[in-house]
C-alpha cells in the first residue's frame, strides 16, 4: 500500500468509524450558530449545556443554536522548503495526514470543501464540492510536491484569500509557522485556525559537534560546531519566536494548535475543535 492510501484509509477510518468512543468528527456541535444562553427545560439536549454558566449560576443553562447551516471550509496547505524534514517523518506528510483528517471531517458534516496548496503564490486549487476524490486529489498533490528551495508569503496567502472567498469561510491554514503572519484582516472576514505543525527535533536539537547544515527553504550551508551552549541558544530562539506568534494569533483572534510529527492528529485537533 503507498504512502497517500495509507493516510485516506487511516484518516477515513479515524472519521468515519463507529465504534464507540471514536468520535466521527473533529468538527463539534453547532457552534458556528450560536445565538442566546437559557435555562434547561427537561427533554433538552445535555450536550448543549454551558458547564461554566451552570456552574456560575448554581442551575443549569443551555446553549441555544440557529438551524444548522452548511459551513465553507477551506484547508490550506503552506509546503516552503522547511517542511522538508523530520526526525520520524517529514513535516510534508504530517500536513498531509492533517489535511486529509479535516476533508474527511468536513464531508462528514456534509459541508463544503476546497483546498489550496499555497508557497508565496498558489500552487494547487479545489473548487469547493462534496466529493471524495478531493480529498485524494488534494493530498496527493501535498505529499508530491517538492517543497525544497520554496519560500512562504504570508501576506500573498492572506491578501489572495481575502479577495477570492467571498462567503463566510471556515479556514484552515497548516504549516509550520517560522514566519509570524499577519492574518487580522482575513480574521475579520471569516474564521481563521491555525495547525502549526512541528518536528521535536528542531525545536530541541542535539548536540552534533563540527556539522554542516543545509536551509531546505533557501539552499544556505550552515557550518559550525553546534556544541551544548550553541543549541541551547538556538532552542532559546525558536521558543522566543513562538512566543510572538502565539500572542500575534492571539491578538487577532486566531485559535491554533500545535501538532508534532510523532503527534496523534486526531486528538489535537479535536482538542482545537472542542475548545471554541
Amino acid at each position: 500500500m503507498s504512502k497517500l492510501q495509507k493516510i485516506l484509509v487511516r484518516a477515513r477510518r479515524q472519521v468515519f468509524s463507529e465504534m464507540v468512543g471514536n468520535n466521527p468528527s473533529v468538527f463539534q456541535g453547532e457552534g458556528y450558530d450560536f445565538i442566546e444562553l437559557r435555562e434547561y427545560m427537561p427533554g433538552d439536549d445535555i450536550r448543549h449545556i454551558d458547564w461554566n454558566i451552570t456552574a456560575k449560576m448554581q442551575r443549569p443553562f443551555i446553549k441555544i443554536f440557529r438551524e444548522e447551516r452548511e459551513l465553507n471550509v477551506v484547508i490550506v496547505s503552506v509546503l516552503n522548503g522547511s517542511v522538508h524534514f523530520g526526525s520520524k517523518k517529514f513535516k510534508q506528510e504530517t500536513i498531509a495526514e492533517v489535511a486529509a483528517l479535516l476533508g474527511f471531517s468536513t464531508l462528514k458534516n456534509g459541508d463544503l470543501l476546497s483546498s489550496y496548496i499555497f508557497t508565496d503564490e498558489i500552487v494547487s486549487y479545489t473548487k469547493p464540492g462534496k466529493k471524495l476524490h478531493q480529498i485524494h486529489r488534494s493530498v496527493e498533490d501535498i505529499l508530491n510536491f517538492d517543497a525544497i528551495n520554496k519560500k512562504v508569503d504570508f501576506k500573498v496567502i492572506a491578501d489572495t484569500l481575502f479577495k477570492r472567498l467571498k462567503r463566510k469561510s471556515l479556514i484552515l491554514i497548516i504549516g509550520d509557522y517560522f514566519e509570524i503572519p499577519d492574518f487580522r484582516l482575513l480574521a475579520r472576514k471569516h474564521e481563521v485556525l491555525s495547525v502549526i505543525v512541528r518536528d521535536r527535533l528542531e525545536e530541541h536539537p542535539p548536540q552534533m559537534g563540527f556539522a554542516s547544515l543545509v536551509d531546505p527553504e533557501s539552499g544556505a550551508v550552515l557550518e559550525g560546531d553546534f556544541n551544548a551552549l550553541s543549541v541551547r541558544a538556538y532552542s532559546q530562539r525558536v521558543a522566543a519566536h513562538d512566543h510572538k506568534l502565539f500572542d500575534t494569533l492571539r491578538r487577532d483572534s486566531i485559535r491554533f494548535t500545535k501538532i508534532y510529527t510523532d503527534s496523534h492528529e486526531g486528538v489535537e485537533l479535536r482538542r482545537l475543535f472542542e475548545g471554541r
